[in-house]
Parts: structure tokens; C-alpha cells; sequence
């Protein structure tokens, strides 16, 4: 017997130091065992009461083994109730003593604890029960004070005092002995148990927001496995440790974009970019900037629009890149009325076959300066216009003069002239600008002009 209590509170003192962790609404069953001592003297005698309910010399039995174990469970606002079985020896009954005689019980509790999962528990505990002493048995109504002292959460030493009260005495022996009006002290062990705990990290299932992963009690049982500070479930970057303002993410550069989403995460740069820099401040990321030095649009890919010919009119604009302009006339040079008067007066002298539209030969050298003032006009278009005398037929002058026009405009396009820059017209003997009654005048309304088409 004496070996077996051994057994039993080594195993329960290993099972009270691994469970470190307990609450009474996580771990609602209690175990107790240990040993208990019956008095009766002071219940049959009210003189020097306090002196003699501890002398434990004088009127304690105590059986030197595990002779009580009760088990109770947790119902809630430092509640319990359960049940306890104790055995005895009874030798002593007042101030008689040499007996021997048999003692159990069995009680019934109901348990109030005044200061929930504290180290120091002071409780109150009422109840009613059943105590044999060798064949005789009576009920018994019992009130005891106790307190509990808690080593763990879990394991606990126990110190109890109750009196237990039938309303018969039974006469044992003697004119003193009676029973079983009698005190009942215990010293003993509490282990709490039930818990459960699926993950193991000391967190109980009911109070652990991720029950089936491992966790941290400040983060109610969920995980933080970057160790950041941050749980996971909250955690942006949960395998990085970050900071709060990052939402857990790391940022490298410092520049208040996190990692994941920078695009230059070893470089500080701006948030509008991605995380990259923008060195000319041209709102182009220095990696997009083909001229990171100089700003410029992100059409152009962060470069400077170009003016290669210096008339102010950037080269996208300018309909002519490479000859300076005028911004009205979109950077193309303006015909004006002195160029307009250089170019007739070349045309003028343009030279045909007497009453055909075929050019002479020394027509060919006045063709070089025309081609020379369209070109440089390259936006500019351009009319052909024939003219003639009034000799002949009108319809005949009319049709002369469309053939001559026609044939101007076909060599300037052969010679390089785009087609879409030139239109011919003839308008026969009704555009004279000089007498068709003198030789002279004849010979001035026989002409082409190439007029700018407004």
C-alpha cells in the first residue's frame, strides 16, 4: 500500500509539471489525494475549543498513507462540485483512546473559490455525505474552509478543515465515545486536467484563435513566423519580417514602398513610380528614362523633344523638322509675296513649242530655280496656271492652255515634287494681264504661273 501512494503522486506530480498552462474554464476537471485526520474531541466538548481541535497528539487519527481522493469539476464563476471517498483508522475518540476501529466515508461537495486561478485560493466548501465507522453508517451535513496554494496552473497543494454533523449520536463505547459527530482535516494534492490543446503551444483550444497551428499567447494562439510582431493572418509578408507601417513587408531602401511591390527595392524612389527614382524629376522612372539626366516627356521616354532646326517648333510638332518655320505655318517657312514674285517670274519664262504644250530645251535651266524655291517650301502647295493671247479660238486657247499647265506640273513631279503639293489649271484668253492688241501684250498673256494655294 505504502509503495503504490509512492507510484500514484509521482505520476500525478509529473502530470501537474507538464501542463504548465491552466485556467479552471480550460482545465474544468480537479483530482485530489492525500491524507486525512479525524478528531472528535472538540465537537463533544465546547471548553477550550480552539486549544483542542488542532492537537493533533491528544485526538488525531491519521492513517500514514494516501487515505482520501476526491474528484470535482468545474461549473463555472469559481464553482465546482464533486465527490470524495476517505478511509481511516480510528484509535482515539476524545479523550478515550485505545479503539480500533474502521472509518469511511463518502461525500458529496459543492465547492465556491473566492479567488479565481489565483496562487493563493481560499474556498468555502459545503456538502453532505455517508461515514461508516466498522458497521455503523449515518448521514452527515459537512461545512468546511480551505485554501489551495498553486505551485502551477495545474498542480497544487491543498489544506482543508470541515466539520461533519449527523443529527444522532452513535455510542461506540463508553460514556464519551460517541460518533460521528466529528472535524475532518485533509493535506493533499490538486491536479487539474482536461484541457486540450491541439497545436502544443500552451494556448488552450477554447481560447486559441488558430487552435491547429502553433502560436503566441499575444496573439491569442496564431503564429508570427517572421517573429515581427505582426501575426500572420495580418501579415502581408508573413516569411519576411517587416514593419507594422509596412503591413509586415520589409523595405530595403527606406522609401516607404515594401519590397513586394517595389520595383527598384535596392534603390530609394518615389511611390507614384513603383519604388524607382526619378532623377530629372520628369515623373519617368530613372529604368524607363532613355535621358535620366534631362527631363523630358514619358512620350518621348523621358527625353527632351528635339527643334533641329531652331524655329522653336519641336521636331514632333514641326511639319518641316528640318527647315526653320514659322510657328502660324507649323514650322514650314511662309511663302511670301517676294518669293511669290521670284517664283512667276521664273515660271514666266517658261518656253513651249509655238502653238503646242511640249517645252523647248532652254526651258530646262528656269526649271532648276523653280524646283529650288518649292523645295524649299515642302509644305506649300502650289497651282499651275496657263494662260494665252487672244490670237485663235477661244475653245482652242482654253484647251492650250490646260495642256501647257499640265505639262509644267508633270515635269515638276518627274523631277521630284510630291504630286499631292501641285494641282494645274488652264484658263485659256480670259486672264490677260497686258494688251492683246499689241505684240508686247500678246507676248506677256502668253505664260504659267504657279501661284501658292492659299
Amino acid at each position: 500500500m505504502k509503495h503504490l501512494s509512492k507510484l500514484l503522486i509521482a505520476a500525478l506530480l509529473c502530470v501537474g509539471f507538464n501542463s504548465m498552462q491552466a485556467q479552471d474554464e480550460n482545465n474544468p476537471w480537479q483530482f485530489s489525494f492525500g491524507i486525512n485526520a479525524i478528531d472528535t474531541y472538540p465537537t463533544g466538548d465546547s471548553g477550550g475549543f480552539a486549544k483542542e481541535l488542532y492537537n493533533v497528539t491528544d485526538h488525531w487519527n491519521i492513517l500514514p498513507s494516501v487515505s482520501y481522493i476526491g474528484i470535482s469539476k468545474h461549473v463555472g464563476d469559481g464553482f465546482s462540485v464533486g465527490a470524495r471517498g476517505s478511509l481511516n483508522k480510528i484509535e482515539k475518540l476524545g479523550n478515550a483512546d485505545g479503539f480500533d476501529l474502521s472509518h469511511y466515508a463518502i461525500d458529496g461537495t459543492v465547492k465556491y473559490n473566492f479567488l479565481k486561478n489565483k496562487m493563493i485560493d481560499p474556498y468555502i466548501e459545503v456538502g453532505g455525505g455517508y461515514t461508516w465507522i466498522d458497521e455503523i453508517g449515518a448521514g452527515t451535513v459537512n461545512g468546511a474552509l480551505g485554501i489551495n496554494i498553486w505551485f502551477t496552473e495545474n498542480l497544487g497543494l491543498n489544506l482543508q478543515s470541515g466539520y461533519k454533523h449527523a443529527f444522532e449520536d452513535y455510542y461506540i463505547g463508553g460514556a464519551n465515545a460517541t460518533f460521528p459527530k466529528h472535524w475532518q482535516h485533509l493535506l493533499g494534492l490538486n491536479v487539474k486536467f482536461g484541457g486540450t490543446d491541439t497545436d502544443g503551444d500552451g494556448i488552450y483550444d477554447r481560447d486559441d484563435a488558430c487552435p491547429e497551428i502553433a502560436g503566441l499567447e499575444a496573439f491569442n494562439g496564431c503564429p508570427d513566423a517572421d517573429g515581427d510582431g505582426i501575426e500572420d493572418s495580418k501579415d502581408s509578408c508573413p516569411n519576411e519580417a517587416g514593419s507594422k507601417e509596412m503591413n509586415g513587408c520589409p523595405d530595403a531602401d527606406g522609401d516607404g514602398v515594401a519590397d513586394k511591390d517595389d520595383a527598384c527595392p535596392s534603390e530609394a524612389g518615389l511611390a507614384n513610380l513603383g519604388g524607382c527614382p526619378d532623377g530629372d524629376g520628369d515623373g519617368v522612372a530613372d529604368k524607363d528614362d532613355e535621358c535620366p539626366a534631362e527631363a523630358g516627356p514619358a512620350e518621348n521616354k523621358g527625353c527632351p523633344w528635339a527643334d533641329k532646326d531652331g524655329d522653336s517648333v519641336l521636331d514632333k510638332d514641326d511639319a518641316c523638322p528640318d527647315v526653320a518655320g514659322t510657328v502660324a505655318n507649323n514650322g514650314c517657312p511662309e511663302v511670301t509675296e517676294e518669293v511669290q514674285k521670284r517664283l512667276n517670274d521664273y515660271a514666266k519664262t517658261i518656253l513651249f513649242d509655238t502653238g503646242k504644250s511640249s517645252l523647248k530645251p532652254e526651258a530646262t535651266g528656269v526649271f532648276v530655280d523653280i524646283i529650288q524655291i518649292l523645295n524649299e517650301y515642302p509644305n506649300a502647295r502650289f497651282s499651275v496656271e496657263g494662260h494665252t493671247d487672244s490670237q485663235g479660238g477661244a475653245a482652242t486657247n482654253q484647251k492650250l492652255s490646260e495642256s501647257r499647265a499640265n505639262a509644267v506640273r508633270d515635269f515638276l513631279v518627274a523631277e521630284g515634287i510630291g504630286a499631292d503639293r501641285l494641282t494645274a489649271a488652264g484658263y485659256g484668253e480670259d486672264r490677260p494681264i497686258a494688251d492683246n492688241k499689241t505684240r508686247a501684250g500678246r507676248k506677256e498673256n502668253r505664260r504659267v504661273e504657279i501661284n501658292l494655294i492659299k
